[in-house]
């Protein structure tokens, strides 16, 4: 658990499922090379972990904005 934690903080990106990390794929019908449409040509994804960490962390900074803000209104 600890190993992946530090593996989400140094490395948040992980290789892409749909493509495996090159960035491209081929169509069905015309075996044309595309753009992965889950990366965006990136070959990169989020990590799980970190898309967690991001919206705790996301929704801690507006519980304390709105915290800020409310003491703000009371001591006027």
């Amino acid at each position: 658990m600890i190993v992946y934690v530090l593996l989400c903080w140094i490395l948040p990106f992980g290789r892409c499922r749909a493509c495996s990390g090159t960035g491209t794929r081929t169509t069905l019908l015309l075996r044309r090379v595309t753009f992965c449409r889950r990366c965006k040509g990136t070959g990169l994804r989020l990590r799980i972990g970190r898309r967690i960490y991001n919206t705790v962390h996301d929704a801690r900074a507006q519980a304390d904005a709105a915290a800020r803000a409310k003491t703000r209104e009371t001591t006027r």
